[in-house]
């Protein structure tokens, strides 16, 4: 469908190396956009392009600081440059250090708020300007039911995600005159490389994780794709200012009791 076509699109993931940003990212490539994916690692970049090449995707990376105003700047300018414009934003970059209040280092806590939060802002601020003055953008900023939830050891993470949440609403006020829909994207629980160690049947997160969502399952990184895909193309033109939690209903429900069927 013409709504969802991507074609001639170009955008920018940050983060878009591995994970659940790769997701994403190869949906709005399948989708017909061309990918410019950032990251901080030569090596994981170099193996991220040959996957986006392996599915018949065309990428192209970039190699910089998202907490750097000056690196973001001219990271920015030269992709601008060299690729043409950037009509998709994806703020996917991101960490989180889960350790308990009490026993968490203040450069700890501003390292997580700098990336998952002070970089969407560096990011979104350079690549709004060139969006302003075509008045044309599509903004993603990927948050997490942590926008919403509080949960032990991942202050620092809720925090800045919190904050991520009222960013993309306080964007999307300042530029839906321009033409521009600033979204978020909240992922709940998903099957990746990193979760695999507590999926197993038997450890106490996975049954936690699969009682506690009304789909009885964790999530596949491909469930990310239509989120993306529509808040990236023309079907999403008068949404702004959303957070769509993909999270298998997680955000809608109490939870069950542990011995309900």
């Amino acid at each position: 469908m013409k709504l969802f076509d991507l074609t001639g699109k170009r955008a920018l993931i940050t983060g878009g190396t591995h994970g659940l940003g790769m997701a994403m990212a190869k949906g709005l490539g399948l989708a017909g956009a061309k990918l410019i994916i950032n990251g901080h690692s030569p090596d994981k970049m170099k193996d991220a392009l040959a996957a986006y090449e392996k599915e018949g995707i065309a990428a192209t990376g970039y190699l910089f600081d998202v907490t750097s105003d000056q690196a973001v700047k001219e990271g920015i300018d030269k992709i601008e440059k060299e690729q043409g414009p950037i009509d998709i934003l994806v703020n996917n970059a991101g960490i989180i250090k889960r350790i308990p209040i009490l026993d968490m280092e203040v450069a700890d806590f501003q390292q997580v708020i700098n990336v998952d939060l002070v970089g969407p802002f560096i990011v979104s601020k350079h690549v709004g300007k060139y969006m302003v003055q075509r008045k044309a953008g599509k903004i993603i900023n990927i948050c997490s039911m942590m926008s919403e939830l509080g949960r032990n050891t991942v202050t620092a993470y809720a925090a800045a995600k919190g904050g991520l949440k009222m960013l993309t609403k306080n964007m999307a006020t300042e530029w839906a005159k321009y033409n521009i829909q600033v979204n978020g994207i909240g992922p709940g629980y998903f099957a990746t490389e990193q979760t695999a160690p507590i999926r197993v049947d038997g450890h106490p997160f996975n049954e936690f994780i699969i009682n506690r969502t009304p789909a009885a399952r964790w999530g596949d990184p491909d469930d990310l794709m239509g989120a993306a895909i529509f808040l990236s193309s023309a079907a999403s033109d008068f949404v702004n200012g959303q957070i769509i939690y993909v999270d298998g209903g997680i955000l809608a429900t109490i939870g069950k009791p542990a011995n309900e069927a």
